[in-house]
């Protein structure tokens, strides 16, 4: 399991199930108590609490770049 405070915003991320359309892939698009996501396959975006986000994703494909503001 992935710790759930190092998600970045733009992180690709492999799920450990595939989507309904066949896609392991997705991008994170919203950082909060629920995480958002945007499946790079079918475009189909979801929202999932972040506890459970954190046990579904198997690995950090891609990360973002680290924007210091």
């Amino acid at each position: 399991m992935i710790d759930p405070t190092d998600i970045r915003l733009d992180d690709v991320v492999r799920m450990r199930k595939p989507h309904p359309c066949g896609g392991y892939e997705w991008r994170v698009v919203r950082l909060g108590t629920d995480i958002g996501a945007r499946c790079l396959t079918c475009d189909r975006k979801i929202l999932m609490p972040r506890s459970q986000f954190a046990k579904r994703v198997k690995t950090i494909i891609q990360r973002a770049a680290m924007n210091d503001e």
